[in-house]
């Protein structure tokens, strides 16, 4: 079988490219998939994630990143001529490739992709929520133009997604926004890691992961860490991430936390710090999945997370291997973190249940359901031919 992937670039460390690049090597290993890789960014740049060699990288040389920056009417001009090239050279690069299902992972192609006719199914990907793509709630310099436009661009791309042979998002809550659809599937991300060994939940130390961003609502973990500590002021939450820490140091210093609330920078031994914690934290506003959450899970650590859409919910079964807490309510955070750390062997018990109930992301597993989904495509395109 012969899978093609349609997305900007693979040389940055985001999840989407993390997930992807799992994905990608289980099925060109296990599976024996042909599986090509088509970017549009970062010509001559080396992946962030080690692919399989197995993997066919196809670069079409187009630098959107380029157009970066410039005023709003003369980066839609030049969009549009990108644009238009990216058509024209995906197009001949699927027809030369001639893949069974072509993958969009609702990047710039999603705008033309079904208007290509090589053959091949046609799937779309998406790693965010449908509230929070091309979402500018955050940025509180956004015109009345780009809202606006951002309306229109979601009108277009609901239009684009009805025409797809099948849409995937990531959550059970999510699937249930898309209500304009009738071809969306839920398929989770795979864990990147299913450790041998567990935490032994006994060290007093919390952990929380993601990049120093609004997104995360590490303000909302500061402060609800401030009542923990209050209480329990020999426990300490780590944090690891890549990203501009000052305004979370400011307001741990602000609440005289430095010895409990440490800032750390992002590690490859991820693993070690979750077998070394005895809690997870997420503090989110949104999240595409909340993939962090069952990584603490297969460790055998029990969370606390927000009920962010989207993910969340769809990971933790509340009170039985984690607690979730009403979206911004830092107190019932902190109360639930506070309960955790008081309740040794209920906190023990719920990280059992954790990692049991996080074998269901393993990556044979996620693998497995989208096997399931590309055999069944093609089936009834058999089916359609005879």
């Amino acid at each position: 079988m012969k899978i093609a992937y349609c997305l900007p670039s693979l040389y940055i460390s985001g999840g989407m490219e993390r997930v992807l690049t799992l994905k990608a090597n289980y099925f060109a290993e296990a599976f024996n998939y042909e599986i090509f890789i088509i970017l549009t960014d970062g010509k001559g740049m080396k992946p962030y994630y080690p692919l399989s060699p197995k993997i066919h990288v196809i670069n079409l040389d187009l630098n959107f990143n380029h157009i970066n920056g410039q005023p709003l009417l003369k980066k839609a001009f030049h969009f549009y001529l990108k644009q238009r090239k990216y058509k024209k050279r995906l197009k001949k690069c699927l027809t030369d490739i001639k893949p069974d299902i072509t993958v969009s992972m609702l990047r710039r192609e999603i705008n033309f992709i079904n208007s290509i006719h090589d053959g091949s199914k046609k799937i779309g990907e998406i790693h965010i929520n449908k509230d929070n793509f091309r979402d500018f709630k955050s940025d509180h310099s956004v015109s009345f133009i780009k809202n606006k436009l951002a309306k229109i661009w979601m009108i277009q791309l609901i239009r684009e997604l009805k025409k797809l042979d099948q849409f995937v998002v990531l959550s059970n809550e999510d699937k249930n926004k898309w209500h304009e659809l009738d071809n969306v599937l839920v398929i989770n991300n795979p864990l990147p890691f299913f450790p041998k060994q567990t935490a032994e939940r006994v060290n007093r130390q919390a952990l929380a992961v993601g990049r120093f961003a609004y997104q995360k609502g590490y303000d909302f973990l500061i402060e609800a860490w401030s009542i923990v500590a209050a209480k329990h002021p020999d426990w300490i939450i780590r944090v690891f991430g890549d990203g501009d820490k000052k305004q979370y140091q400011e307001q741990i210093d602000r609440l005289n936390l430095q010895e409990t609330c440490i800032l750390e920078s992002a590690t490859p031994n991820i693993i070690d710090k979750y077998l070394e914690s005895s809690l997870f934290v997420l503090s989110s506003r949104f999240e595409g999945f909340g993939m962090v959450i069952a990584e603490a899970m297969a460790c055998g650590v029990p969370a606390v997370s927000f009920t962010c859409p989207c993910g969340p919910r769809d990971i933790i079964k509340d009170k039985e291997d984690g607690f979730l807490v009403e979206m911004g309510d830092v107190e019932e955070m902190a109360e639930k973190i506070i309960y955790l750390i008081e309740h040794d062997i209920e906190r023990k018990v719920m990280g059992q249940n954790a990692r049991l109930n996080s074998e269901r992301f393993r990556i044979e597993k996620i693998a497995g359901q989208w096997k399931t989904l590309f055999e069944n495509l093609l089936d009834s395109n058999d089916k359609n031919n005879s």
